[in-house]
């Protein structure tokens, strides 16, 4: 054990021990010398790696995690990174890192599908998601399938000889919808398909991807894990055998990320359990508030009672995040942007998980292939609404800017 107890390694601890001491590995903080002499891994700034001499060199191991060989193949802050989220994803042999949360998702499937294969995408995937079924996926001759995420039965029937693969994202991260992951997992790998499923909204806290069914877990870091809106990164942890086939992939098209910007995802990790925890109170103290309103159809937020998926997220998850979404009971696009433009606390853009709160507006209607928008028991006119992404704020603050916010769609 290293100095202070820090082990890196997950063993019985909690998740939040294990986000503290995740890839502190003596070696990785220190010196020979003095091992674990540091808190932080430092940042290894290099693109060449040196031998001492020719012996040195043709005993190494050029392919093995954590060895010196070249910049690409990563150095002990990318090790560490790595290491810390392999140690949170309960049956995860490893993980890769990529330059992106879409870099991730592309590089899970592109390690698992070949050219005449079939992909199975869930309708309510994230837009970048499904613009590489369209564009990349099927410049390499993969096909694309999007199925209902709420139909268990249209997705067994879906399959076929040449799926190979069914990429799954839980909740969807415009619309919410929570998907019975255990359930359409069990019903893929027993046809032969890998899953890969999108976990960056509940992340591994909220959400044990592997142990529920999943083949591959991919994230956007850029979100909860960086949590300070100032990286792009992504991640992929899955077991032994498709872990090597991650890796492979990966090397192979030589993706490497920042050492600086791995050693701000470690900073954000350690914090990561916290930022949750307040922002996952403020989002469900601020969806209750306004499901009572009088201006709004529906609140989508699996965490809330009542809301579309709280039953399957209540069974099957151990937290949440600070990303819901609302629907405008009827008016158009008009007046949600003037309920955007209302706002003062809430910054205008696309990302999430940061510390500072967000809004987008969605209309998620011309995205969907195989599934109807608006949802069940929602007015056709009832369409537009925005995605919020709550921060560090005081709450009531928060609550008092949404108000504003309601008063100027109501005026619009």
């Amino acid at each position: 054990m290293a100095k202070g107890g820090r082990t890196g390694a997950g063993g019985d601890l909690s998740p939040a021990t294990r986000l503290v001491g995740g890839g502190r590995k003596p070696e990785w903080t220190g010196t020979p010398a003095e091992p674990g002499a540091v808190v932080n891994p430092p940042v290894w700034r290099a693109s060449t790696h040196l031998y001492p001499d020719s012996a040195a060199l043709h005993a190494g191991k050029p392919n093995a995690d954590g060895h010196f060989y070249y910049g690409r193949r990563g150095s002990p802050t990318q090790w560490a990174l790595a290491d810390a989220l392999t140690a949170l994803e309960p049956g995860a042999a490893g993980t890769v890192l990529y330059p992106s949360g879409v870099t991730a998702l592309a590089g899970a499937l592109m390690a698992v599908l070949r050219p005449g294969d079939v992909l199975l995408m869930t309708d309510n995937a994230y837009e970048p998601t499904r613009n590489m079924g369209r564009g990349l996926l099927r410049d390499f001759g993969i096909e694309t399938r999007w199925f209902d995420p709420l139909d268990l039965a249209a997705f067994d029937a879906a399959i076929d000889e040449r799926c190979k693969a069914v990429l799954l994202e839980s909740p969807g991260s415009l619309t919410l919808e929570v998907q019975d992951v255990p359930t359409l997992a069990a019903t893929a790998r027993a046809r032969g398909l890998t899953v890969v499923l999108d976990n960056t909204w509940a992340g591994p806290l909220g959400f044990a991807a592997l142990a529920q069914g999943a083949d591959i877990a991919v994230m956007s870091l850029t979100k909860h894990v960086g949590g300070h809106s100032d990286l792009m990164m992504g991640s992929a942890s899955a077991g032994e055998r498709h872990y090597a086939k991650l890796r492979r992939t990966a090397q192979q098209l030589g993706l490497v990320v920042s050492p600086d910007d791995a050693a701000l995802a470690l900073r954000g990790l350690r914090t990561m359990s916290l930022r949750l925890e307040r922002e996952t109170g403020s989002a469900l103290a601020l969806a209750a508030w306004l499901d009572a309103r009088p201006q709004i159809a529906r609140v989508l937020c699996p965490m809330l009672p009542g809301s579309p998926g709280h039953e399957l997220w209540k069974r099957d998850f151990t937290g949440g995040c600070g990303l819901f979404s609302m629907v405008f009971k009827g008016k158009d696009g008009a007046a949600r942007d003037a309920f955007i433009d209302a706002l003062d606390l809430f910054g205008i853009g696309y990302s999430w998980g940061g510390y500072e709160s967000l809004v987008s507006p969605i209309d998620p209607a011309p995205l969907r292939t195989a599934s109807h928008w608006p949802l069940a028991g929602m007015a056709d006119e009832d369409r537009y609404g925005v995605r919020l992404s709550i921060g560090l704020e005081g709450l009531d603050d928060l609550q008092a800017d949404l108000a504003r916010g309601l008063a100027a769609w109501q005026a619009a």
